[in-house]
Formats: C-alpha cells, sequence, structure tokens
C-alpha cells in the first residue's frame, strides 16, 4: 500500500503564495516521476508541473515563470511553490507520482487533493 498525503493548501489573495508539500509512504522501492495536476469546478483535471527523479521538470505554459516544482528524494517529497497567484489558479490540487513498490512493481498513485482558493 502507498499513499500520498497532500498539505499546504487554503485561502490566499491574488498576488500572494502557498506552497504545497506531497509525501509518499508505504512499501516504496523507488519513486520516478511526480507531478501535480488540478482541477478546478465544471473543468477537467490538468497538469501543473512534473519533475523527474533526476530533477528534470515540465510545467503547463499557465504557470511558467510562477510556480515551481522540487523534490527531496530522500524525504519522498515533492514541492509545488505557487506565487503571483491568480483567481484562475483556483482549483483542488492532486499530487501524483509513479512508485516503484516491494513485490507489485511500478504503480501510479493518487493523493487526496488540497483546496487552493485565490481571491481578487
Amino acid at each position: 500500500q502507498v499513499r500520498l498525503v497532500e498539505s499546504g493548501g487554503g485561502l490566499v489573495q491574488a498576488g500572494g503564495s502557498l506552497r504545497l508539500s506531497c509525501t509518499a509512504s508505504g512499501s516504496i522501492v523507488s519513486i520516478n516521476a511526480m507531478g501535480w495536476y488540478r482541477q478546478a469546478p465544471g473543468k477537467q483535471r490538468e497538469l501543473v508541473a512534473t519533475i523527474t527523479r533526476g530533477g528534470i521538470t515540465n510545467y503547463a505554459d499557465s504557470v511558467k515563470g510562477r510556480f515551481t516544482i522540487s523534490r527531496d528524494n530522500a524525504k519522498n517529497t515533492v514541492y509545488l511553490q505557487m506565487n503571483s497567484l491568480k483567481p484562475e489558479d483556483t482549483a483542488v490540487y492532486y499530487c501524483n507520482a509513479v512508485v516503484v513498490v516491494f513485490t507489485i512493481g511500478s504503480l501510479e498513485v493518487w493523493g487526496q487533493g488540497t483546496l487552493v482558493t485565490v481571491s481578487s
């Protein structure tokens, strides 16, 4: 069993900052790609940013220059630093990871989501 637990969401004014964290736990051998996705009300889930185990990053055009994804492999944790937040960033943010698990192999795992609300 592998779990992803997110934290750091909340309410912030436009222009403000938030930092999301997501930690994986369980029978983990290693974690390959990790990432953040978001789903706004009435919209489909979309990619925000991803990061490989080696630190190669990828961002959605809408967040480039404002958000930074990073990870601590020793802590099985991925972070999302969000600056210059806009009301359109309001969404539930989900952590995602591709995890190699003892006796099972590779699994894609999702967190439960954390709500980010940006007021204008």
